[in-house]
């Protein structure tokens, strides 16, 4: 019964980080860097989440981007 429960709460610690690493964390990143959040988390579903990050990274804030949307929304 303990190993059951351990078990269901391994896994469900499990998922909740792989949502972070794949959705949570480049959709955060984009929205803060003036950027599509869900073409972010595309890339981060189709190639890799640390691919993401490292261009998200690299390419820095996007230039077309309203004086009124700095920063993240919430």
């Amino acid at each position: 019964m303990i190993e059951a429960l351990l078990t269901l709460l391994v896994g469900l610690v499990a998922i909740y980080v792989v949502v972070w690493i794949f959705i949570l964390l480049p959709a955060n990143m984009a929205v803060s860097r003036g950027r599509s959040a869900f073409g972010w988390v595309l890339v981060s579903l189709f190639f890799s989440p640390v691919l993401a990050c490292l261009l998200l990274l690299l390419l820095g804030d996007n230039p077309n981007r309203t004086r009124k949307d700095k920063g993240p929304r919430l």
